[in-house]
């Protein structure tokens, strides 16, 4: 299932002119506030027509401006989550659920109720008005009716840009299951790296309207550019492994990185499953020489591959063995220590932290 995607249109002194390809899984369109995201999903639904433009899924052309061919948005079978959860007050969660339902034919209904029930958690709240539920009930019960419509694509618009950092850690592992267990592709807009990196297969990075980048989350994530962030405290290294060891005493997973480990203190995982990692740059020290009589557990080896200066901080991205590490320190440290291309040196991790899959 390939989404093709081209558009040129202008939304004031604003101008969207972009073109990607997605496919299977999650793709994110990930940038800042304004480069251009919510309106090319607009326009993937069908809420916005472009001036100039083609779009077309799975074969079938939604949009094609140079032949007039444009197909309205509730015949495009899309399944759309807002930044709110826009339940009906009125209806009971059992009643908004069923809500996508009664405008599917039953030849296209293919999600069955008790599945998706339990699939985001909310068997409990079923009998529940939406006034009476958390923000991140409210929108898995939204997930739940948009997926309930039995969509081919579902579309979902920052939808944890309206919850708090308690109500994102609660509904971030149903995001996952909906990832890994739903067989449809995802189209997730989102300026925040923390979870883009946790959900994402592929990212295409908007700026000012333009596709600045776009690839395999693990590559566009590590990448030290400033467009890429729109937080620099958030940017570092996306790293992908498996599990190889749990130790229930001290409750570390050790996860396996082409021929590096580290380990991660926290939720046991069983061994051999996959996992993601993404390892913030601040929380990067670097040394010279090999150190000793360190609290920190994680410190990985390599050598000095690349080096970017800007406004007094340096980003130096740091071969591991094939695991690309990056540390964000200041340029006065990096003089100091004379950092340099091909350079030996010690990435010291202070924090890491898991999120099973």
């Amino acid at each position: 299932m390939t989404l093709t995607f081209e558009a040129k249109h202008m939304l004031g002194k604003f101008v969207l002119d972009a073109a990607f390809t997605s496919g299977r899984g999650v793709t994110a369109l990930f940038g800042r506030s304004g480069s251009g995201k919510t309106s090319i999903i607009r326009i993937i639904a069908g809420l916005s027509r472009p001036e100039q433009g083609r779009v077309v899924f799975d074969g079938d052309i939604l949009v094609d401006t140079k032949r007039g061919i444009y197909v309205p948005k509730h015949k495009r079978r899309f399944g759309y989550v807002f930044q709110e959860g826009r339940l009906f007050p009125h209806l009971t969660v059992l009643q908004n659920l069923n809500y996508g339902r009664w405008f599917t034919s039953k030849s296209r209904r293919s999600e069955d109720l008790s599945k998706i029930v339990e699939l985001l958690g909310i068997g409990a709240i079923l009998e529940r008005h939406p006034g009476k539920l958390s923000g991140g009930e409210k929108q898995r019960v939204a997930i739940g009716r948009a997926l309930l419509s039995s969509p081919r694509m579902l579309l979902m618009d920052e939808p944890l840009a309206a919850l708090d950092d308690t109500r994102k850690i609660e509904i971030l592992p149903y995001l996952e299951a909906l990832r890994d267990e739903m067989k449809i592709p995802i189209i997730y807009v989102s300026h925040s790296v923390s979870e883009v990196a946790r959900l994402a297969d592929r990212v295409i990075v908007m700026s000012e309207g333009k596709v600045a980048m776009a690839g395999a989350a693990a590559d566009v994530l590590s990448q030290t550019s400033i467009s890429i962030a729109t937080d620099r405290r958030e940017a570092g290294s996306l790293v992908e492994g498996k599990v190889v060891n749990y130790d229930p005493k001290h409750k570390l997973t050790t996860i396996g990185f082409q021929t590096s480990k580290i380990y991660v203190s926290g939720t046991e995982v069983a061994v051999g499953k996959g996992v993601r990692v993404h390892i913030l740059a601040k929380d990067v020290m670097l040394s010279t020489i090999r150190p000793e009589q360190l609290s920190a557990l994680n410190i990985l080896e390599g050598t000095v591959s690349a080096i970017t200066a800007d406004s007094g901080i340096v980003d130096v991205q740091v071969d591991c063995q094939g695991t690309i590490i990056l540390a964000r320190i200041t340029e006065l440290s990096c003089e100091r220590l004379g950092l340099r291309p091909g350079m030996l040196v010690f990435a010291i991790m202070k924090t890491v932290a898991l999120e099973p899959h």
